[in-house]
């Protein structure tokens, strides 16, 4: 059948052309006139119908909607014989290159204006990826913010948690005066017997390693058991000093970038109190062992001792003219030693508030750190140029020198043994003392650049432990590096140990508690 009406369509449009060779002309938009199966030029015989409404070949009836399109390729028209002159032909190949050339510079145009549009669109691109960054900045920042006043995790925990009581400014405790009221008699010997009983305990326990304490091998496979970003302000970010209270290993203190200061349980993982009174950042804290007594430093030149139940400032010591830069409790609970960039160390009552005697250092710089000796009737500070300084307490009197550091000391911590004292300072370098020979015996040399910023040993006085650019364990006497923590995003700012060395607290500049242990 198809080949039927192919071969019929074909021998139609022979037979049209044929008629109309008569006119010498190829219909440019040839149609089919269903009367007579012709081919007529639409223009032409469209002109006819309106003049005769009939087919010119057959006279039978037709219009216009009639007629039938023939689609064909279009027909390339021989040149004329005009055309075949060198002149023509020059004309033609001009025109041709001028065609070439306005399509050229047309191209040209349109790419010219794709660039542009690409452009436009890529940079509506990087804006909207800025934008994007922008908001998933402050989606994080409020997310944090809001961890900062709900760390808890969970929505019944948190409908559960009991709310954190928050301090005010001291209401009713007036400043403390200044004036020294002296070291009484009574007050040394209060001293000398707490020394002598700490002294046969700590001979009775040199002996022997506790039980309990946590071997070298459990102590290199320490893991990271939690990270608490949230005890403190996310837009002053920054944890910079850190205790644990000994009585109760569960219970840890931060101070912060923020002004306050934070005591956290790591069991519940809940904030037991915020602790808001000082107006410049707290540098240093302190866990009383035996109460629910914190104490903190700031800058402000004060020195705060806080009820941790009611987050209260019980007392409020104003012995300084400068930052305070160190404290430390002294082991009968009742006594605070303060250092300042003042220049002076002062030692005060916790009980009453009264500054019992404070003492210029004669060089011409500022105190650093401080720390007091195991036994509490030496003490250690450190200076801004670079000396490690050791201090009889009842005479008030400087009793050894330790040089060797470049620049100002950053930590200092006795060990438990009573016999050596570790120190840090601007240098990369750990030096460690022998208090009975009053010289360096072992430097712990770290990479360049290194810095740090706490130091302390366990209980037993086997470990000491680093915290600065990263945490590092080191084993006593070999003096053996065991583990190193890395997983800090800024500068680690405390370490602490847990009882036996069971677990391992620090702190750092990316805000966080993290703690370290067996899973």
């Amino acid at each position: 059948m198809s080949l039927v009406c192919s071969s019929y369509v074909a021998s139609v449009i022979n037979i049209s052309y044929r008629c109309f060779a008569v006119s010498n002309e190829v219909p440019e938009h040839p149609c089919i006139s269903p009367k007579s199966g012709a081919i007529f030029e639409r223009r032409l015989i469209e002109k006819y119908i309106v003049e005769n409404e009939c087919d010119p070949i057959n006279g039978q009836p037709l219009t216009a909607d009639e007629l039938i399109d023939v689609k064909s390729p279009p027909i390339v028209r021989p040149k004329p014989p005009s055309a075949t002159s060198i002149p023509a032909t020059l004309k033609t190949m001009q025109d041709e290159w001028d065609a070439l050339m306005l399509h050229s510079f047309t191209q040209r145009q349109q790419l010219q204006t794709a660039r542009q549009e690409l452009s436009h669109a890529l940079y509506q691109h990087d804006a909207a990826c800025r934008v994007i960054a922008r908001l998933n900045k402050e989606v994080a920042a409020a997310r944090e913010a809001l961890a900062t006043l709900k760390p808890q995790t969970g929505m019944s925990a948190i409908q559960t948690a009991p709310q954190p009581s928050i301090a005010s400014e001291a209401g009713g405790v007036a400043a403390q005066p200044v004036e020294q009221a002296g070291m009484s008699a009574e007050v040394i010997q209060k001293l000398q017997d707490k020394a002598t009983v700490l002294t046969q305990e700590r001979k009775k326990k040199g002996r022997t390693v506790p039980e309990e304490l946590v071997s070298q091998e459990k102590l290199r496979g320490f893991l990271t058991l939690a990270s608490h970003p949230g005890l403190h302000s996310a837009s002053v970010p920054g944890i910079l000093a850190l205790d644990i209270n000994h009585s109760d290993q569960s219970k840890i203190l931060t101070g912060g970038n923020d002004k306050n200061a934070t005591v956290f349980n790591k069991d519940t993982e809940q904030i037991v109190a915020v602790l808001k009174g000082h107006t410049k950042k707290v540098t240093k804290v302190i866990f009383h062992p035996e109460e629910d007594t914190v104490i903190t430093g700031s800058p402000d030149c004060n020195i705060r001792v806080w009820h941790v139940p009611t987050s209260q400032t019980q007392l409020l010591l104003r012995c300084h003219d400068g930052p305070v830069t160190g404290l430390s409790l002294h082991p009968t609970g009742d006594y605070v030693l303060s250092t300042s960039a003042d220049k002076h160390w002062a030692f005060s009552d916790i009980r009453s508030g009264r500054l019992l005697t404070k003492v210029a250092d004669t060089a011409e710089y500022g105190l650093t750190s401080a720390q007091f000796h195991p036994d509490g009737l030496i003490f250690g500070t450190g200076t801004e140029d670079s000396q490690v300084k050791i201090w009889d307490l009842k005479e008030q009197s400087n009793v050894a020198n330790f040089a060797g550091h470049t620049g100002p000391i950053t930590a200092i911590s006795f060990s438990e043994n009573g016999y050596y004292l570790a120190t840090a300072a601007d240098d990369a370098c750990v030096k460690l003392w022998d208090l009975r020979k009053l010289k360096n015996f072992k430097t712990i040399q770290l990479d360049d650049g290194y810095e740090v910023k706490d130091l302390c040993f366990d209980q037993s006085g086997t470990y000491l432990s680093i915290a600065g650019t990263d945490i590092r364990v080191y084993l006593c006497k070999q003096w053996q590096e065991l583990k190193v923590f890395n997983d800090h995003t800024a500068l680690a700012t405390g370490i602490r140990f847990g009882k036996h060395a069971q677990y391992i607290a620090s702190t750092s500049m990316d805000r966080t508690l993290k703690l370290y242990g067996i899973e």
